[in-house]
């Protein structure tokens, strides 16, 4: 319980950097929409986090939360946490049957809903836990590898119950995903490696949302950017940009830095790793550890230091050539650093919580299947982030309104 202190004070700066959320939670306090409620969570515990609870929690809902990386958990937050009343199953740095079992403990619950980051608590409802299956109503999914999981199931007719796709709203994936994964996947690596940018030849796996972020705050510290790519319009879009794009095979040779950032699994392998330049860093900004083949290089490494430096192992090759890998090949902005600005997961956050609600409405009618958050929550979450910031926009005149929903006028 000493941790709770601690955990108070960075859920309150977080705070500070929230309003739209502190609002929402007011609005949620005063309305009841949760009432009566069970909600389960399988999310990053972080302060960040521990807003979007406090909002869920001011609505009515009860909440049970485990971790969804357990090297993101900060511990003081989670002891806070349960100070309001909130079952948190989740500690930093635990195993895998232990992270497993902190699902299970949050399922525990018996839900109404779900809100998930990566498809494995969901996952764990239709493998494992099929009797509960039927009181889930609807569930929340935040993360592009999440999203992908769940539509295969969608498509196989494995899915049981409506979710709502909040990692592909408009606000999450510019904000989020290209502007908050930009910003705090290099803080990770700068915390761990103390590594300058500028000059060195950086690699990027992956120019979906996340990986243009990560090349483009790369590119504003002087780095020379390479991006590989499986899509040919992802492609030519950062070919178009000024990006390099090439091949990995080509790019192994050359990369002083690698960032995986594409949601599937072995895209560094060992034929990549037998060729990389010694001093090479290798971190992950995907949601899962697979995209690395960390076997692979231990089974290439005649010798393994751990903590060089915090976050940071090194593996010795046969040759002498020395590779680094950041965070076992897990988060690196979670786990190197502490994810997102709180300014980030404001947006993204505030639109989870008012799909929540929305959902508590709508989910009688929904059929199981993976839904798009509807655009007036989107334009919600803009509006309010906004205000909050004090910038205002202009407004359509009756004629633009009128020009723009008539055939009628022409040139």
């Amino acid at each position: 319980m000493d941790l709770s202190d601690s955990g108070e004070r960075q859920i309150s700066w977080a705070a500070r950097s929230m309003p739209v959320l502190t609002a929402i939670g007011e609005r949620f306090g005063a309305e009841r929409p949760l009432d009566g409620l069970r909600i389960a969570a399988c999310l990053h515990v972080t302060a960040e986090t521990a807003v979007l609870m406090g909002a869920l929690s001011a609505g009515g809902a009860e909440i049970a939360l485990a971790a969804s990386n357990p090297l993101s958990t900060q511990d003081d937050v989670a002891e806070a946490l349960r100070g309001y009343g909130i079952a948190v199953h989740a500690r930093a740095g635990v195993d895998r049957a232990t992270y497993y079992r902190h699902i299970h403990q949050a399922l525990d619950l018996g839900p109404d809903l779900v809100l998930d980051d990566g498809c494995d608590l969901v996952n764990t409802l239709h493998t494992e836990r099929t009797d509960l299956l039927g009181g889930v109503s609807g569930g929340c999914e935040e993360t592009t590898t999440g999203i992908i999981r769940l539509r295969q199931m969608a498509s196989e007719g494995a899915l049981r119950f409506p979710v709502v796709a909040v990692n592909d709203t408009r606000t999450k994936r510019m904000f989020d995903n290209r502007y908050g994964t930009g910003q705090s996947t290099l803080d990770g690596i700068m915390r761990a490696t103390n590594t300058m940018l500028a000059g060195r030849t950086v690699v990027v796996a992956g120019f979906g949302f996340c990986g243009r972020g990560v090349a483009e705050r790369a590119k504003g510290f002087g780095a020379r950017v390479v991006v590989t790519e499986i899509d040919a319009v992802k492609a030519l879009d950062a070919t178009l940009q000024g990006y390099e794009v090439r091949p990995m095979a080509e790019a192994a040779e050359t990369g002083d830095l690698f960032i995986t950032v594409t949601g599937n699994r072995d895209v560094i392998r060992a034929e990549h790793l037998a060729v990389m330049k010694d001093g090479a860093i290798l971190a992950n900004a995907g949601h899962f550890d697979v995209e690395i083949d960390v076997r692979a290089l231990d089974e290439l490494a005649v010798e393994v230091h751990r903590g060089v430096r915090p976050n940071t192992d090194e593996y010795v090759l046969p040759d002498g050539r020395r590779l680094l890998l950041l965070a076992e090949g897990r988060l690196v902005n979670l786990t190197a650093a502490e994810g997102h600005p709180a300014a980030v997961m404001d947006m993204s956050f505030s639109a989870q919580a008012l799909a929540v609600a929305w959902l508590v409405g709508e989910r009688a009618g929904l059929a199981p299947g993976v839904y798009d958050v509807p655009d007036s929550i989107d334009q919600e979450v803009a509006r309010l982030k906004l205000a909050a910031t004090g910038i205002g926009i202009d407004a359509l005149t009756e004629e633009q309104e009128s020009y723009l929903h008539s055939w009628r006028a022409g040139s």
